[in-house]
């Protein structure tokens, strides 16, 4: 279910497309169904069809017309049901329900017999929630709502035991219940718990599934809640990533999204993000203070105080401190990327070194070169953006600006200071600069009045 407004949030992003750890918020629920084994992924979205184009691939996007509440939202998918499968509801603002929690749902529903189960918690302060009301045989009699003053006695609100918003249903059951649904309710709404009531009033058992850690049914309603389950979804993804070998120095200070891949003896110092669908190999050292955003490394890689976006650095390379890697970035084997250094859009080769103070962009380098510090490429006139060239095993000098389109051949040098405007041949020295001259006297005269530039 993902139809709610969300107006808690105080946002133009629907609710359920805030992003948590990487990860729309209702892409959590559906990629634990996946992972527990779910024939079939279905939303039920709102009527302004905000979730159309933002969901994985094989999930079923269904509209309720009215927000009229969460029975009215299982009805608009009355179509997607199979009669001879237990049907699963999750809530899409309920995100760190786990695979596990659903295939024990389901494993409880079917050796109880039960006509619906429903997934339930024990809270110190329940304030919000729906009070689970039992018989004296221990099955659901009802569930009471307490969104509105009236809507429950003072006994029922003292019911510690809460409603999780996550049930399974036997399909035929689900939907004769949903017939007799009221909106005899302050809000006027078909509340979903209300099917419950209905269940258990036709003679069916309706078990309850009570779980012991809160934290996997805890909602969000407003940014609030949002952050509180952030510290719970990434918690989760670090304790995940230590368990799997990788050595997270500060968790407080850490934050890696729910798909970032990491191999086992890699090393995540303080101060460090890890976004999007950021990859790293075995024995990496990444950090301190440092960001990659959809980033690939592979083993044995060092990053440090630097800021990869959209690259790639292949085994043992190292970039930093202090490095810019932007997208469409390629450092092969040995590669390295040093101090004050932006990348843009190159290839840089084997074990060629670009150490300090320089800008390097449209610029494919072959294996073995050494670029000097202040080496730029100019690959911008103003119209077009154009490549450089630079062979394998080249002598860049210190401070020197290559102008696209131009191509230094292998074994080339380029002299300290130039302009490189045409080709360099392999093996040539390129000089590309004047010839230093000095003017004896200068400082004394200038001291004594103007000195005409030309003339000296």
């Amino acid at each position: 279910m993902a139809a709610g407004e969300g107006t808690r949030m105080r946002s133009a992003t629907p609710k359920v497309l805030h992003d948590l750890c990487g990860r729309p918020l209702v892409a959590w629920p559906l990629a634990a169904a996946r992972e527990a084994g779910a024939g079939k992924l279905v939303v039920v979205g709102g009527p302004d069809r905000a979730l159309e184009g933002a969901l994985p691939d094989g999930v079923t996007l269904l509209v309720q017309e009215e927000p009229r509440g969460t029975a009215d939202a299982v009805r608009a998918a009355a179509g997607e049901l199979d009669s001879d499968a237990p049907v699963v509801v999750l809530s899409g603002d309920v995100p760190l329900v786990t695979a596990e929690l659903i295939r024990d749902l389901a494993t409880v529903h079917v050796a109880t017999d039960a006509a619906a189960t429903m997934v339930t918690m024990e809270l110190e302060d329940p304030t919000g929630y729906g009070r689970v009301v039992r018989g004296s045989d221990g099955n659901v009699e009802y569930v009471v709502e307490t969104k509105s003053p009236g809507d429950a006695s003072a006994a029922e609100l003292a019911i510690g035991e809460v409603n999780a918003g996550i049930y399974a249903f036997e399909p035929g059951a689900l939907l004769d219940a949903l017939e007799n649904v009221s909106a005899d309710n302050a809000q006027a709404e078909y509340y979903l718990p209300d099917t419950l009531k209905a269940i258990a009033r036709g003679g069916h058992p309706v078990a309850a599934f009570q779980v012991d850690d809160p934290g996997l049914t805890l909602g969000v309603n407003d940014r609030v809640d949002l952050a509180r389950v952030r510290v719970l979804a990434q918690r989760r993804i670090l304790e995940g990533h230590m368990r799997g070998g990788v050595t997270v120095v500060d968790p407080a200070s850490t934050l890696v999204d729910v798909d970032v891949e990491l191999g086992a003896d890699t090393l995540i110092e303080p101060a460090t993000y890890l976004r999007g669908a950021t990859r790293a190999g075995e024995r990496c050292h990444i950090g301190p203070a440092t960001t990659l955003i959809d980033a690939v490394l592979g083993d044995e890689v060092t990053i440090r105080h630097s800021y990869l976006d959209r690259c790639e650095v292949r085994a043992g390379g190292t970039v930093g401190p202090f490095a810019y890697l932007r997208p469409e970035t390629l450092l092969r084997e040995g590669a390295k990327a040093g101090t004050f250094v932006e990348i843009k859009n190159s290839d840089i080769g084997v074990g060629t070194k670009v150490p300090h103070l320089s800008y390097v962009g449209d610029t494919d380098v072959g294996q073995g070169s050494n670029l000097g510090a202040g080496t730029i490429t100019a690959n911008y006139d103003g119209f077009a953006k154009h490549r450089t060239t630079i062979g394998a095993e080249v002598r860049g000098g210190v401070d020197v600006a290559y102008v696209a389109p131009v191509e230094v051949g292998d074994r080339a040098w380029t002299a300290a200071g130039s302009v490189v405007t045409n080709d360099v041949p392999p093996g040539a020295l390129g000089v590309a600069r004047e010839r230093q001259r000095n003017v004896e006297g200068y400082d004394e005269r200038r001291r004594s009045g103007p000195v005409d530039s030309e003339s000296s």
